[in-house]
């Protein structure tokens, strides 16, 4: 790949795709962001985090929403990008039970004009936010050689709708694409809808922490540096065709055409009552605890198998959770205390 023609990471002003970007330019990358800067939570913080990455020469910046199919196309015609990291979508489980148009905009026809683009730019390859989503009712631990037909609300079957567009524009057009499925990201710089920070924010202003299904839900907490870490390993390792791949016993990770599915988690599922006792040790203060039921879409546990991220690029977690939630609570309190209101 040419080292002078810029990355394109989507959903750059995003959690993931801000990191990544950042990280890119750390490493000497030119990068192309682009995003939306919906209103999904505050846009102060997307350009909050964008400000990390402005002071960067390397660093452009355009405002655009991918449904737009005339303007994406525009953007592909008018560079040439040496790989695309696509992390923009519409995120979270519970609103797509109240909005479910938005997936489709974002998370379907936003993702099939990025896929147009790189097929006409002959892109040389693009690394694409899936998600431990798709899962759905399989049993944990999740490995990437699962069927994943049951996906258990709209987010996840997007999520599996992406893995499926992808493998037939990388059948059809020779495109080599990976696709990411990320394990409950958690860090600096994250989304307000997230339990790490919608807990931190309770405890701090001595509010309910809300629990639902009484706190008995398993997840696999990823620490955002270790995934920035995985994600830069694989952008410039695009996927070959498998030579072993068999249609009478097909593997669901790897194909005849140059296309890939990771995990990437962090390989230890930790009880959400865990992370409220390592958030009150984090915090200093004692969290008032609501317990409600479970809702409608929750998976119960997520547990990423990875060992065959582990193979492709040597890629092992290295930030335990209980370290993550203190650089967390002490970025938050600073983010807060910068806007005049520590909480």
């Amino acid at each position: 790949m040419a080292a002078g023609d810029p990355i394109l990471v989507t959903g750059a002003a995003g959690f993931i795709g801000s990191h990544l970007a950042y990280r890119l330019l750390q490493l000497g990358r030119p990068v192309l962001g682009v995003d939306n800067l919906n209103s999904y939570y505050d846009p102060a913080l997307k350009h909050a985090r964008l400000a990390r990455c402005t002071p960067h020469a390397n660093f452009q910046f355009e405002q655009l929403d991918l449904a737009d199919r005339a303007r994406t196309a525009e953007l592909f015609a008018a560079h040439k990008f040496a790989a695309v990291a696509h992390l923009a979508a519409q995120p979270g489980v519970r609103h797509s039970l109240m909005d479910p148009h938005a997936y489709a905009d974002a998370n379907i026809i936003g993702f099939l004009n990025v896929l147009e683009g790189c097929r006409h730019q002959r892109c040389g390859h693009l690394v694409y936010a899936s998600s431990s989503s798709v899962y759905g009712a399989n049993k944990a631990p999740f490995g990437t050689t699962q069927n994943v037909d049951h996906p258990l609300n709209l987010y996840g079957a997007t999520k599996k709708a992406n893995e499926l567009m992808a493998h037939a524009y990388a059948h059809l057009f020779g495109l080599p694409t990976t696709g990411l499925r990320f394990f409950t990201v958690y860090g600096p710089w994250g989304r307000p809808d997230m339990a790490v920070w919608l807990f931190t924010e309770a405890i701090l202003q001595d509010k309910p922490v809300r629990l639902f299904n009484k706190g008995n839900l398993r997840r696999d907490f990823t620490y955002i540096d270790d995934v920035t870490e995985a994600v830069v390993r694989l952008i410039d390792r695009p996927p070959a065709p498998d030579p072993g791949w068999s249609a009478s016993n097909p593997n669901p990770a790897t194909s005849f055409a140059p296309w890939r599915v990771y995990n990437i988690g962090n390989r230890e599922p930790v009880e959400v009552n865990e992370l409220v006792r390592l958030l009150e040790r984090a915090t200093g203060r004692l969290a008032k605890r609501e317990p409600l039921p479970a809702q409608p879409g929750d998976m119960l546990e997520t547990y990423a198998d990875l060992a065959d991220l582990e193979t492709a690029i040597g890629f092992r977690p290295a930030t335990p959770l209980a370290q993550g939630v203190h650089r967390f609570v002490a970025w938050y309190r600073g983010y807060v205390a910068d806007r005049g209101a520590l909480r």
